[in-house]
């Protein structure tokens, strides 16, 4: 199936802690059905001390299921995001506006 939302998509968070704030989809796992945005749905990870890192209390963004995910249209408002052809090519929409995300 195709993937409605990919990485680099600004998007909007529907459920959970961080509910109603926007970030940038820093990776997406479509076999797991979860992404990781930016700076949110943030958690501690007590890291051991190597050569290379310091250790310590890191905070870690955590993946966040797809479906408590939205795609933020160019209106600022979330948006579901759906498919058309036009031409030969098949491109995503957003259903609020009807612009195309990804030319």
């Amino acid at each position: 199936m195709a993937a409605k939302l990919k990485t680099g998509d600004k998007v909007v968070i529907l459920a959970g802690k961080d509910k109603g704030q926007t970030g940038t989809i820093a990776s997406v796992d479509p076999k797991a059905g979860k992404a990781v945005v930016d700076g949110l749905n943030m958690a501690i990870r007590h890291t051991r001390q190597s050569q290379t890192d310091q250790g310590g209390r890191i905070p870690k963004a955590m993946p966040i299921a797809l479906s408590n995910l939205a795609f933020v249209d160019a209106n600022g408002k979330a948006s579901r995001v759906g498919f058309r052809m036009e031409g030969d090519k098949k491109v995503r929409f957003a259903k609020t506006t009807g612009d195309v995300i990804d030319a």
